[in-house]
């Protein structure tokens, strides 16, 4: 537990200054050690740096997120693409707030290190190479654009993920793009409003291969407790004893000073409230 100013505290001072103080400082090092801990707090003042929307956040809600994150040895770098920290507008607390968002290659990192995965893989299928997927059986039967420029411009028609475990069991799922944009429409109000700052229309083939990756592990995988912590808390705000969903489906938010209402979400129906350390840090 920590002293209330730091629970309660808002976007009063700069990030630097925030992390210098030393009750913040003695909080960090006590969970991820002093060594460590300047490493920490030099990768989350610069990636923070880079966005100017995320400065404007609070500084409890961007270390709670950037310390999950340091929890399950992800990279905050956006080069890599482990996990995102995302600003939004929070209308009920009248505050800007940063949301963990972990990236699809985040999922891929943690699933390799569960070593329970002996296969992985998720990828876009293109027009014109999709000959057959039989649902019952899981079988795809796909004839593949040899060129790589012919096929990095062709139209995407639907995503195919699949995994084997070190035990031999397999699963598959194909979507298609209509699928796929059905489920972006429904759960994420920023891409059914086509405004053009959400992820989903920023980058399309990253948030579908998140989803495919998401919906394939999630119901048939086997879960790791790093695994099981960032599911839990994927698309949230880590604040207080247990992450905050915002959205219909909280995949990204504007960068800009629209308000976005915080609501309950199917994520939350979905996975555990138990906290992690990381969320129990300011609570």
């Amino acid at each position: 537990m920590v002293n209330n100013n730091l629970t309660q505290a808002k976007k009063k001072t700069g990030l630097t200054a925030y992390l210098t103080q030393d009750a913040v400082k003695t909080q960090i090092n006590n969970i991820i050690g002093g060594k460590d801990g300047s490493r920490f707090i030099s990768s989350i003042v610069s990636a923070v740096s880079t966005n100017p929307a995320l400065q404007e956040c609070t500084n409890n809600s961007i270390v709670s997120g950037a310390l999950l994150g340091e929890s399950l040895k992800l990279s905050p770098s956006p080069q890599l693409g482990h996990y995102y920290l995302v600003p939004f507008n929070n209308r009920q607390q009248g505050t800007k707030e940063a949301q963990f968002q972990l990236g699809y290659k985040g999922y891929i990192q943690l699933a390799i290190r569960s070593g329970q995965y002996k296969k992985l893989n998720v990828m876009a299928i293109k027009a014109g190479e999709l000959i057959a997927f039989n649902p019952l059986d899981e079988e795809i039967e796909i004839n593949l654009i040899k060129d790589f420029n012919e096929r990095e411009n062709a139209e995407t028609i639907g995503y195919y993920a699949f995994f084997e475990l070190t035990n031999g069991f397999r699963k598959a799922i194909y979507w298609s793009k209509e699928q796929m944009e059905a489920h972006a429409t429904k759960y994420s109000t920023g891409y059914k409003a086509h405004k053009g700052y959400t992820f989903w229309e920023k980058n399309f083939d990253g948030m579908a291969y998140k989803t495919m990756l998401r919906q394939l592990i999630s119901k048939w995988g086997i879960m790791s407790i790093d695994m099981m912590k960032a599911f839990d808390g994927d698309m949230a705000v880590m604040d207080g004893e247990s992450p905050n969903y915002v959205d219909n489906q909280p995949d990204e938010f504007p960068e800009t000073k629209e308000e976005v209402k915080v609501e309950a979400t199917e994520a939350q129906a979905e996975e555990t409230t138990e906290p992690s350390a990381a969320q129990a840090l300011f609570s």
